[in-house]
């Protein structure tokens, strides 16, 4: 006889898995917002940082519609088949039923292939992990056409690119398609996310044209502490973005995380002692820079090194995107405000690459069960020979050139409903002009109408005429710089 009651859920939910998932997400979705919307408030000039965080608000917003009404199931769901054409894209479809809320997840050629264990969690969670995974890869491309992207234009582009480029990215390595059965792999993104975003904001700016001369010119940022408080947000969120990536809160997980710290401050460390070495100072954009291509770099290897790998991605890297920003100019020709070509493209790219040389196959993502092998990645000095390493380049020439082509072929649609730049007018006047907001309103100027308390029992309505001029003169009011 069962005894009366309720449980709190299937026999299958796992509630350390469900809840290192749901964390890892926030964790994710906080490198977002607040994270690249402050780091972006603070790097860029005032007068756009309210319009910087604005695109970074909208994209984050529009991406989540556009994931549960067909993005998920596009990138995930059952395979569509087109003619000969298949394992390139999921069924659309919408994920808002009780099914796809509470039933167990999966993604079914993952399953049918027998490549991962089962989930223990509600679809639910898997859905919003992988959400905040497609929310961010739009508002990192978002740094290269920062100071003149029409905000219209950026509206209509973000959730078409997301549905057209990010799902068949997704589809063909995570979600069991053609690349994921070749043998590429791409542990949290560093191919699906970062590859791809570097070359569509490198595209993007191309297409869009660059900044106002004067901002290229001045192109310090506003406040440095403001954007050290976005970049630490994405050192510290990176733990959900790769520990969250074995789908369960496993030994992989853990060391996932640590990889990922590891190659971070490795890279860090290299970047500034490059500044050190070459321009005679150590700089915190710089460091901050470094910092970023470490996290990129690891991103698609976390799982898959051990810490000596982790270390060795971390250095190279740091080096290589140091030296395409400052010393090879063909990518000057292109204004990419913030350089996302280097710190996500090139470092994603390497570290992609990276994992067919340095990937451990002693460090198992999946346990041996019964007659199984685990699951496990072997690279060239690890005796895995050189066909990770080709497979791993076959996987980064697709994405770049997918990513490429189809931000060409999406941008120059969007422009024949609206310009896909702000007018000169508008680019001069920035936020004021834009959005109707400022980030710092001006100070208000006392004066005397304001009745405000002084020594002596006297407010400012009742200071003499010639005491104020005096007091105007001699003590000027407080300024904003």
């Amino acid at each position: 006889m069962i005894p009366f009651g309720l449980i709190p859920g299937p026999s299958w939910l796992n509630s350390g898995d469900n809840t290192w998932q749901l964390t890892a997400a926030t964790l994710v979705g906080l490198m977002s917002i607040p994270g690249l919307a402050i780091l972006y408030g603070g790097v860029v000039q005032r007068r756009w940082a309210v319009n910087s965080a604005m695109m970074a608000f909208y994209g984050f917003a529009v991406v989540l519609i556009a994931w549960v009404l067909w993005g998920f199931k596009m990138s995930f769901g059952a395979p569509l088949s087109i003619g000969s054409l298949t394992g390139f894209l999921g069924i659309p479809g919408a994920s808002l039923d009780h099914a796809s809320e509470q039933a167990r997840a999966n993604i079914p050629l993952l399953s049918g292939l027998n490549l991962m264990p089962q989930f223990r969690y509600p679809q639910a969670s898997l859905i919003y992990f992988q959400f905040v995974f497609a929310a961010i890869t739009p508002l990192l491309f978002l740094g290269s056409v920062l100071g003149r992207m029409n905000f219209k234009a950026w509206m209509i582009f973000v959730p078409v690119w997301s549905t057209v480029v990010y799902s068949v990215n997704a589809f063909s390595i995570w979600g069991g398609g053609w690349l994921s059965q070749m043998g590429a792999v791409d542990y949290s993104g560093g191919y699906v996310i970062h590859l791809s975003a570097g070359v569509t904001g490198f595209v993007a700016a191309a297409v869009i044209g660059p900044r106002l001369a004067r901002d290229r010119a001045e192109a310090a940022p506003n406040n440095l502490m403001m954007t050290m408080a976005g970049a630490g947000l994405l050192w510290l969120g990176w733990n959900g973005f790769n520990g969250g990536d074995p789908y369960f809160a496993n030994a992989d997980a853990s060391a996932a995380v640590l990889n990922t710290n590891i190659a971070a401050a490795t890279a860090l460390l290299v970047w500034m002692s490059i500044d050190m070495l070459v321009l005679g100072k150590p700089s915190l954009v710089g460091s901050i820079n470094g910092m970023i291509t470490g996290l990129v770099a690891i991103t698609p290897a976390a799982g898959f090194v051990n810490g000596v790998g982790a270390i060795a991605i971390g250095v190279v890297a740091s080096a290589i995107p140091w030296f395409t920003l400052n010393r090879v100019r063909v990518f000057k020709r292109v204004d990419d405000a913030l350089g996302v070509i280097h710190t996500h493209g090139i470092a994603g790219l390497i570290g992609g690459l990276m994992v067919g040389l340095v990937a451990d196959p002693q460090m198992l993502e999946y346990n041996p069960s019964g007659g199984d092998s685990g699951f496990s990645v072997g690279g060239l000095f690890y005796g895995g020979g050189w066909h990770q390493f080709g497979v791993q380049l076959a996987g980064a020439a697709f994405v770049i050139a997918y990513s490429a082509i189809g931000t060409v072929v999406l941008l120059r649609a969007v422009s024949l409903v609206v310009a896909l730049r702000m007018p000169d007018a508008m680019l001069e006047a920035g936020d004021a002009q834009v959005h109707g907001e400022e980030a710092l309103s001006p100070l208000p100027m006392p004066g005397p109408s304001l009745d405000y308390p002084i020594p002596g029992g006297m407010t400012g309505a009742s200071i003499p005429s010639t005491v104020m001029a005096s007091s105007s003169t001699s003590t000027p009011p407080p300024t904003r710089t």
